[in-house]
């Protein structure tokens, strides 16, 4: 009579059990990334187009969020009960990251809103994309996880790209002072969220890190939810209601957000947000033909000249990576 073989863990089979698991590791981190980029895209498009719907800037934010967090609990509680996995408790850090990050995240959103109303949608995204080297920085400083020199050199090709995409139209020289203060404001509260955020996915190690992605970014979106709907019931009433009788608008913001943000929650847990978020530039491209094909807004050589060196830092950054 043969033994009895050994009961494998419930999650033994599942494709995104571990990081360390999984044979390119490295590589996954790029798809998710990749991923939550294009999402994010659509996601932006659609909440630009919300303006047409009576929503204020606070409005189309608190739809991006509203519809994610059910869903992002809903999931986290079917995989958690699938894998029958212990997860470890979640401490302060955990929860002072979520808070930090979510509220970081919710003023950025909703700035980025006010900058596409100031400028074209290309060009608006981009400027929020100063965030990347903010991360680097931070990551570095709160967390200790620095960036290679060939990597920072990548991230300063991307930034030169973002600097000719920063530029008005017809003009040689000199920022718009609005859309640049809001863009730097909005990059710098998107590079808190996502240190807090890859340091709220690592406070639930070892849990698989699918798992770990799921649970904070339920987290997030809940809290997220619960502070602008208090937020607009003080200061735009009628504005929780226009989201919710909209919802055949509303909800696909928020269901593209939640692909989004579970893009970016699960490349976290798996690699330096910094490179993440250096990846993550690809964005503007994917926005530049949004911008060009869905919106019809011409683009400008200067533009042209930032998607070429955007590119170029993408490439370059994936090649040092893997």
């Amino acid at each position: 009579m043969q033994p009895r073989a050994a009961k494998r863990p419930r999650h033994a089979g599942w494709p995104f059990a571990t990081a360390h698991g999984i044979t390119h590791g490295m590589d996954l981190w790029i798809v998710f990334t990749l991923f939550a980029a294009f999402a994010q895209t659509l996601r932006f498009a659609l909440q630009k187009a919300l303006g047409g719907a009576g929503l204020s800037p606070g409005g189309a934010t608190f739809a991006r969020f509203l519809f994610a967090a059910p869903l992002a609990s809903l999931a986290a509680a079917v995989l958690y009960l699938h894998m029958g996995v212990a997860v470890p408790r979640p401490d302060a850090a955990f929860v002072g990251f979520v808070l930090l990050g979510g509220v970081a995240q919710i003023i950025a959103t909703e700035l980025t809103v006010r900058l596409m109303a100031l400028r074209s949608f290309a060009t608006g995204i981009a400027f929020t994309k100063t965030e990347t080297l903010q991360v680097a920085l931070a990551s570095a400083l709160v967390l200790g996880e620095a960036v290679t020199p060939g990597a920072g050199f990548a991230m300063a090709v991307g930034w030169a790209g973002l600097i000719c995409l920063s530029f008005p139209k017809g003009r040689s020289v000199a920022f718009e002072p609005r859309p640049v203060l809001y863009g730097l404001a909005a990059g710098a509260l998107f590079a808190i969220a996502a240190i807090c955020y890859r340091g709220a996915t690592l406070a639930l190690e070892p849990a698989p890190f699918f798992l770990r992605a799921l649970l904070a970014l339920a987290a997030a979106t809940l809290l997220q939810s619960v502070v602008m709907a208090l937020w607009l019931a003080l200061r735009e009433p009628g504005q929780i209601g226009r989201v919710l009788l909209g919802w055949r608008r509303t909800a696909p913001v928020g269901i593209t957000g939640l692909l989004g943000s579970l893009g970016w929650f699960a490349a976290f847990a798996l690699q330096n947000a910094a490179y993440v978020r250096a990846l993550g530039q690809i964005e503007v491209i994917f926005t530049l033909m949004m911008s060009a094909f869905y919106f019809r807004e011409r683009l400008g050589l200067r533009e042209v000249a930032g998607l070429l060196l955007l590119s170029a830092s993408v490439v370059l950054l994936v090649l040092l990576a893997r």
